[in-house]
């Protein structure tokens, strides 16, 4: 196979470049020993015949090579002389490390599932999911604390300079600060999926809430630190509280296995029943610039790199969805709504989280069963009895990007019903 000299080169090019790394070194230096895992378990592929005719190994290699090319790139970046100002301009620099370790995972599942090959079970030790959790855990830890040890040399030096570069420091200064406690500032993957206390709760009910949906009512609350949204459900089903809670407990395993920066995140739900009626709350996320489509109908005026960056978060979180399980998961209603605007214009994909336990909850609607013709595929418009799939899926995402390439809404002015 063609691509696998490639792999082999760039895998060996990644060893090199960990050696020179100034900042983030932990997590550079493991993410080089999942890629020599996975070299591991590719190198002995130019040997096998018979698997040069697999199509999925091939196509997994394929895969690989992508996401080497952005491990080399994430980790080069901390090798260059600019590396202080690249974290000092930018505060995802964790994220990025999240999102290559998810895709080299992804990346060991798939081939070593497809060739069966006799170390996998040794290699597997180096992606088994409660350990690389941990692993991360640490180097996080370890890099952040050399982190802020580096920048704060790097004031010092700041400090030394002449009087004409005084205005320049004080600018540095203030976003060493922010970086610094963005480094204290907990994770939101720290904090379990659990059931929540009511009490833990900065609940602001029954003020005027910031969205209402014909089954639910959403405020704005704090939780743990964490600025949280509250979704209050409006006469719910009449589902006994220990009956809510099973589907819940049933449904935690599932969410955490699809935990990723650019997937909304779960924090529990609240079960309150000192009242007459038990009253039923569910702890997500909050995202401060509301959905993608309300966004982009702000009027707010998007680069094209920004506009790029946007459409590379959504897809980071429809990708997660889709390669998480073994049998490919769909969403089923994407659109510029499911898609939510976070702090630093993070897009997050919303809408699938706990739906069991939401189905427990609240009544269904007519509408709610009714796909947008806008973004339905032309197979699905044409026939109803066509099965959803991940293609149709695919294609209401490429509607969801073209609205953000434009800024506007699609098939505007046009009739589809």
């Amino acid at each position: 196979m063609n691509v696998i000299d490639p792999i082999l080169r760039i895998a060996s090019e990644i060893r090199n470049l960990v050696g020179r790394v100034q900042a983030n070194k932990e997590r550079c230096y493991r993410v080089a020993q999942r890629v020599k895992a996975l070299e591991e378990l590719v190198r002995p592929i130019q040997q096998r015949e018979t698997v040069r005719t697999c199509v999925e190994v091939e196509k997994a290699l394929k895969e690989l090579c992508i996401t080497l090319e952005s491990a080399q790139e994430l980790i080069k970046k901390y090798t260059l002389a600019s590396w202080v100002h690249r974290i000092l301009n930018s505060n995802n620099h964790g994220d990025e490390f999240s999102s290559v370790n998810e895709r080299l995972n992804d990346a060991f599942q798939i081939l070593s599932g497809a060739l069966q090959v006799e170390q996998s079970s040794m290699l597997h030790k180096v992606f088994e999911l409660a350990s690389r959790e941990k692993e991360d855990e640490m180097d996080r830890r370890e890099d952040e604390k050399e982190l802020q040890r580096l920048l704060l040399e790097y004031m010092k030096d700041q400090k030394e300079k002449t009087d004409a570069m005084l205005r320049q420091f004080e600018h540095v200064k203030v976003n060493v600060e922010k970086v610094v406690a963005i480094l204290k500032r907990p994770k939101v993957t720290s904090v379990d999926i659990r059931m929540i206390k009511l009490d833990e709760l900065k609940y602001e009910h029954p003020k005027k809430p910031f969205m209402t949906t014909a089954t639910s009512e959403v405020y704005r609350g704090e939780y743990h630190g964490f600025a949280v949204a509250i979704k209050r459900y409006i006469n719910p089903v009449n589902t006994s509280p220990k009956e809510v809670r099973s589907v819940f407990n049933k449904e935690v395993d599932t969410m955490k296995r699809f935990e990723s920066p650019n997937i909304l995140r779960m924090f529990g739900i609240c079960v309150h029943e000192s009242r007459p009626n038990p009253e039923f709350l569910i702890i997500m996320e909050y995202c401060e610039k509301g959905s993608l489509r309300q966004f982009l109908d702000s009027g707010c005026k998007l680069s094209w790199t920004r506009k790029a960056r946007i459409c590379l978060g959504a897809v980071q979180g429809l990708y997660r969805l889709h390669q998480t399980e073994e049998k490919s998961n769909v969403h089923g209603y994407i659109n510029s709504y499911k898609f939510l605007v976070a702090e630093g214009y993070k897009i997050k994909l919303a809408g699938f989280e706990l739906s069991k336990t939401e189905t427990s909850l609240k009544k269904q609607t007519k509408a709610e069963d009714v796909r947008s013709p806008h973004y339905s595929s032309p197979q699905m418009l044409g026939n109803t009895n066509h099965v959803y799939s991940k293609e149709c899926e695919m294609y209401s995402f490429g509607i969801v990007l073209w609205e953000v390439a434009t800024c506007r809404r699609p098939f505007e002015g046009v009739d589809l019903l």
